[in-house]
């Protein structure tokens, strides 16, 4: 019980940060496309690329705490 409840607190601080990225970022590119529309792509393409990157840093720290609490 107490093992499981481990796991599952791990597994939420591991994606918290990831999470976080991933607002932030948005919210940015929300307000950059506010203040430059004719920018979008630009905005656009940098937003995929942190959201990617953010999405590989979550996956990552997940399949480390599978393989630790396996």
């Amino acid at each position: 019980m107490v093992r499981n409840f481990t796991i599952a607190i791990v597994m939420f601080i591991s994606t918290l940060g990831p999470s976080l990225i991933i607002a932030v970022v948005g919210y940015a590119a929300i307000k950059a496309l506010g203040r430059n529309p004719s920018a979008d792509a630009k905005i656009m393409v940098a937003m995929m690329f942190a959201f990617l990157f953010s999405e590989g840093i979550a996956v990552i720290a997940l399949v480390m705490i599978y393989n630790l609490f396996k």
